[in-house]
């Protein structure tokens, strides 16, 4: 199945697996609105490779999204398909976990999915098709210390994608979560040499025993296989997936 024509949400993907993603529907024939942060030339750049739209609402705050989902349906067409990919963090033991960092956390993982998928469901059962790809985390399934925010939020993205799997099960809406474990982007990368300097660490050392410590494949997930599995599931082959949380973790879930 060809997805020409088919119209693509993608947030958080001016970088990283958000893009990837992007950029594997576009390849499949989908049109498709960019949203994220980031350098304003290099944004340009990726809308014009795609062809595609680019929206910078701030997910934190419902009306944007609300704005730019109405845009999205202008200007391109009802949703057919709707990837919530944006992702912040903060790391601090939960008794000095600042609250507006909690809060942020919270709104951008967890409840800006609430938001577009609320407003995305009327117009994919009216067409009586859709896709909803929500990005978890192997911490949707286990913990982490000191990531109390992440952790609660990827779990609720992972209880809010079977919660509306279950509403539109007969609706020709099928709605998954995959969670991937660490993946290699530039913003994983940028972390090595702190990471190096605080724990005086050499480069193999903190990615294999830091970063890959929970991942028996000891190598990073690619953005590319994470958006290979992607547009699978937006396929009419993958109608009977869904409510399902993906692990692509090279086997850290499975201890």
């Amino acid at each position: 199945m060809s997805l020409d024509g088919k119209v693509a949400l993608i947030t958080g993907s001016t970088s990283g697996i958000g893009l990837a993603i992007a950029r594997a529907l576009a390849a499949e024939g989908a049109k498709v609105m960019l949203n994220g942060f980031g350098d304003a030339g290099e944004i340009e750049a990726v809308r014009s490779e795609l062809g595609a739209l680019h929206d910078g609402a701030d997910l934190s705050d419902p009306a944007a999204i609300a704005a730019m989902m109405a845009r999205c349906a202008a200007e391109l067409g009802g949703l057919d398909i709707l990837v919530n990919n944006a992702g912040i963090q903060h790391v601090a033991p939960v008794d000095q976990f600042p609250p507006e960092k909690w809060d942020a956390i919270l709104a951008i993982n967890l409840s800006a999915a609430f938001h577009t998928i609320r407003l995305a469901l009327p117009a994919m059962r009216e067409k009586g098709w859709g896709r909803i790809i929500n990005t978890a985390s192997a911490h949707s399934l286990v913990a982490s210390p000191n990531k109390s925010a992440y952790v609660a939020a990827k779990h609720g993205v992972a209880g809010l994608t079977k919660a509306v799997a279950l509403e539109a099960a007969r609706d020709g809406v099928t709605v998954n979560c995959i969670s991937p474990g660490y993946v290699w982007t530039t913003l994983v990368e940028n972390q090595i040499p702190d990471t190096m300097k605080a724990r005086g660490l050499t480069r193999e050392q903190v990615v294999n025993d830091v970063l890959l410590a929970a991942q028996p494949t000891k190598r990073f997930v690619t953005p590319e296989e994470v958006a290979a599995f992607a547009v699978f599931l937006c396929r009419d082959e993958a109608g009977s997936i869904t409510g399902a949380n993906l692990s692509m973790d090279g086997g850290w879930t499975a201890a």
